[in-house]
């Protein structure tokens, strides 16, 4: 099956992708993206999540070619001329990551929010990441990352 879709404002063209070829796998393999992890492989940790056509989604559980003539943004994409992203600024100046296994799925859950509003409450940010599991950092300072990226795309400074 041929494949194609934009990744990080790149197209690809993909010649025989197998039909149940996984998007996460196709990321990972195809186009050397390692920034989506597999971590449960059924939807429920957020570990893989990247962004398509603007809405976050867990790639174990979209089929390559659902992605076709998509756009994709992966954790590699939002750094843009040596620059980190709004987002992951936020999560490095708050001490937003511990192990980092978790982060390119929350920064992408986040940032997919973010598009869509950038003034969310609690409730929305929480809401938005609910799909996104960590072991590690017990989420306070995930959820201060998510405010203070949303305060800096306000006017506000990343602290």
């Amino acid at each position: 099956m041929l494949i194609d879709l934009t990744v990080n404002g790149k197209r690809h063209v993909l010649l025989d992708v197998d039909p149940q070829e996984r998007l996460v796998d196709l990321l990972r393999l195809r186009l050397k993206l390692t920034g989506a992890k597999e971590g449960c492989g059924e939807g429920e940790c957020g570990a893989c999540t990247v962004i398509m056509d603007g809405e976050a989604v867990n790639s174990c559980m979209v089929l390559a070619y659902q992605a076709r003539n998509t756009e994709i943004l992966t954790i590699e994409g939002l750094a843009q001329n040596g620059e980190l992203d709004t987002v992951q600024q936020a999560f490095v100046e708050v001490g937003a990551v511990q192990c980092g296994y978790c982060t390119p799925g929350m920064v992408m859950s986040a940032k997919a929010l973010l598009l869509k509003n950038s003034n969310p409450s609690e409730t929305e940010i929480k809401e938005a990441l609910a799909g996104n599991l960590c072991r590690c950092t017990g989420y306070v300072n995930i959820l201060k990352a998510v405010r203070t990226a949303a305060d800096a795309l306000n006017g506000g400074q990343v602290k």
